[in-house]
């Protein structure tokens, strides 16, 4: 199986994942041009549609493709029904296509019905978990987004982390307003910024280099509570994911 990112809009990817025949699964469309562009030009066969919450920027494309494809597949939370969803998940199903079997788990936070799509090595996690973030809290609230992240952390390290905007050097460069001297955070906001300059990807990330980079996966973490005390005396972690989140709102 193979994966491919179809940039849209400003920042985002719109993933695709496809197999040796040509058959693919297309994930949060927010824009069915360049899909539909890829499929041409790679001679692709739609076989279905995952959704993960129920933005603009990632259900867009829906309708348009669906006109292409009558008969395609679409899941989705509840909160996409309206978007083109015509099979509707919820936490805890599992949908089988092109030979895998994907788990749907909540992930609320930056919406209330946002799910996550899991196939290992897989996840498509929209807009909960960014490489070196966290996605703003449009609907739901600090504590769900902290459950969200601590689901996602309960998956195996080689984990890819597929998520839909490419954020990652702003990321890293609030994180550093926050850890400065940190050397994984240093090392690894000097190759994003490479990258970048050459307009390379830094997407998928994986579990284990987000646990390295992402601090919002390392609120529970002793060390990291002492490095950041001279900015916050919290301790509970929930109540430390939310100050992170606040204080990312305001960089």
């Amino acid at each position: 199986m193979n994966l491919t990112s179809i940039p849209a809009f400003q920042d985002n990817y719109i993933w695709v994942l496809h197999d040796e025949t040509g058959k693919c699964l297309i994930v949060d469309p927010g824009d069915a041009a360049p899909v539909q562009k890829a499929i041409e030009e790679n001679d692709w066969h739609p076989e279905g549609i995952l959704l993960t919450h129920h933005h603009q920027d990632h259900v867009g494309g829906v309708k348009k493709l669906l006109e292409n494809y009558p008969n395609l597949p679409v899941w989705g939370p509840q909160e996409t029904q309206d978007k083109g969803a015509n099979r509707i998940v919820i936490d805890g199903d599992r949908v089988a296509i092109l030979g895998l079997e994907f788990s749907v788990f909540a992930t609320p936070g930056h919406t209330l019905g946002h799910i996550c799509w899991y196939a290992a090595p897989w996840l498509f996690c929209g807009d909960t978990l960014f490489s070196g973030g966290c996605g703003r809290l449009f609907e739901g609230t600090p504590e769900q987004m902290f459950l969200s992240f601590q689901r996602i952390n309960q998956l195996p390290e080689q984990t890819l982390i597929c998520c839909a905007h490419e954020y990652t050097e702003s990321n890293l460069a609030f994180a550093l307003s926050i850890l400065p001297e940190d050397v994984d955070l240093n090392g690894y906001y000097r190759k994003v910024k490479e990258l970048r300059v050459t307009k390379q990807k830094t997407l998928p990330s994986t579990l284990k280099i987000e646990r390295r980079i992402n601090i919002f996966l390392r609120t529970e973490d002793s060390d990291f509570i002492k490095q950041i005390k001279n900015k916050t005396n919290l301790q509970q972690s929930k109540q430390l994911f939310a100050w992170l989140r606040a204080a990312k709102d305001n960089f």
